[in-house]
């Protein structure tokens, strides 16, 4: 966190601002913070100001996303406990039962790195980065789009007045809008961290490679309304965590691809510049509320191009192949469990409806994470799995190439048709090609082979 301003900076910086954004006054600083969700009030803000001016010293433009970070903490405030010594334990049995069971489910190797418990506060500093990697394009092209429009709207009498005060005006106001989104942002993370029960809750893998874990303290409020034993609670979700974390280890290529296809989404992100311009007409830069409402309605990201609807698609495939794989081994990996059938449900409903920090991210940048198809996505892997049994389903992670498609889960059985078919004969040119891919030294032809034409 930057060092504390001097206090006369903060008023010279609210009549920048004001005059940038050609309003009738400084806005309230206790008004602006709640209407921005800020955690600490007038405090919080103050902070937030701080953090302000040291990105507007940046010269490169670039968003400071410490900020997210920060203000994802302060959210999750005392509201982040330390887990008690039995709740260790408790997590580290489960972890150690799950390994062996999911050892009789699949194929994938266990992890290098022993599974373990986190903090709500942990969970924030471990994910952060992948969230800000969602994030990132979107408010890039927000802020820069606001930049222009404001720029436009400032009545020329200020604008010359401002221009020889504060030659780089736009870059710093480009720097305001990036800052408060990302404070935007962190709010929803922080939200977040009060929902989800693992590192894999969302679907993507948002723990570095390699890494499980489960929060103690959101997990009793999972179990709220069940009425089944939260040791069963705890073993089923590490299953799956573990499942989860396994797969995106042995697929190293997944995560690239998930990754490749948000940033196909994101390339072909735009912004409304009209309706950009709508806002900035009627905007008072005294109505926090407005300003809260317009970051995080979302009401200034257009609707979805052909090319951002497509990359969508690839991606909830995607991920409802991965977590339906996730149901099906777990399923598998839990049926000692006498409650598993009931918890895999509630898991289901919270994945298919999504938590209110989930739809507020998705509000946020104008991308869902949710699998779509889950159920039927499930329900071909279990097909799958019938067929050709844990090495066989498993083995189809091994090359994007051979990952079922779209198609593929509409029509199970034609899939399983075309893995279980014959092979063909090879000829040698077959032969050949199998065996440069293998890494084979090329046959040497014989002295009668007839010459190659």
């Amino acid at each position: 966190m930057a060092d504390e301003p001097d206090d006369a900076a903060e008023p010279d910086l609210q009549e920048m601002l004001r005059r940038m954004m050609a309003g009738g006054g400084a806005p309230d600083t206790a008004a602006l913070a709640k209407a921005m969700g800020l955690p600490g009030g007038a405090a919080g803000l103050e902070q937030l100001m701080a953090q302000l001016r040291q990105a507007m010293q940046n010269p490169d433009g670039r968003i400071d996303w410490s900020i997210a970070t920060d203000q994802a903490i302060a959210a999750a405030g005392a509201g982040s406990l330390s887990a008690t010594d039995q709740q260790l334990t408790e997590v580290q049995q489960a972890f150690s039962v799950a390994g062996l069971w999911l050892d009789e489910s699949t194929v994938f190797d266990t992890l290098a790195e022993a599974p373990g418990a986190l903090t709500r506060t942990q969970w924030i500093r471990a994910t952060m980065p992948f969230w800000v990697q969602l994030a990132e394009p979107v408010a890039q092209r927000i802020a820069e789009s606001l930049t222009s429009v404001f720029t436009d709207q400032i009545p020329p009498e200020i604008a010359g007045e401002l221009a020889a005060r504060v030659p780089d005006a736009g870059r710093m106001l480009k720097q305001v809008c990036g800052t408060i989104f990302a404070a935007q942002l962190g709010a929803v993370v922080g939200g977040l961290a009060a929902d989800v029960v693992s590192g894999g809750d969302v679907g993507v893998p948002l723990l570095p490679d390699g890494k499980a874990a489960l929060l103690p303290q959101n997990l009793a409020a999972f179990g709220e309304g069940l009425d089944i034993d939260q040791q069963q609670i705890a073993l089923y979700l590490a299953v799956r965590e573990l499942a989860h974390a396994r797969l995106f280890r042995h697929a190293r290529w997944l995560r690239l691809g998930l990754t490749s296809t948000i940033g196909d989404f994101s390339r072909d992100l735009g912004v409304d510049i009209d309706q950009v311009q709508r806002f900035a007409e009627g905007f008072d830069p005294t109505d926090t509320e407005r300003l809260r409402e317009a970051f995080s309605s979302g009401e200034l990201i257009p609707p979805k191009s052909a090319a951002q609807e497509a990359a969508l698609a690839r991606l909830e495939t995607m991920l409802a192949l991965v977590e339906g794989w996730v149901d099906v081994v777990t399923a598998d990996a839990t049926a000692r469990l006498p409650k598993s059938g009931a918890i895999a449900e509630t898991v289901r409903r919270r994945r298919a409806t999504g938590g209110p920090g989930e739809q507020a991210f998705a509000t946020l940048v104008g991308l869902e994470l949710r699998p779509r198809r889950l159920r039927e996505a499930t329900a071909m892997w279990r097909t799958v799995t019938d067929a050709l049994g844990a090495a066989g389903r498993d083995a189809l992670w091994s090359h994007p190439d051979l990952l079922p498609s779209a198609a593929d889960i509409d029509d199970p059985a034609a899939l399983v048709a075309r893995l279980t078919a014959p092979e063909a004969p090879q000829d040698d040119v077959d032969r050949e090609i199998e065996a440069m891919l293998r890494g084979d030294a090329p046959s040497t032809p014989d002295e009668d082979d007839p010459p190659v034409v």
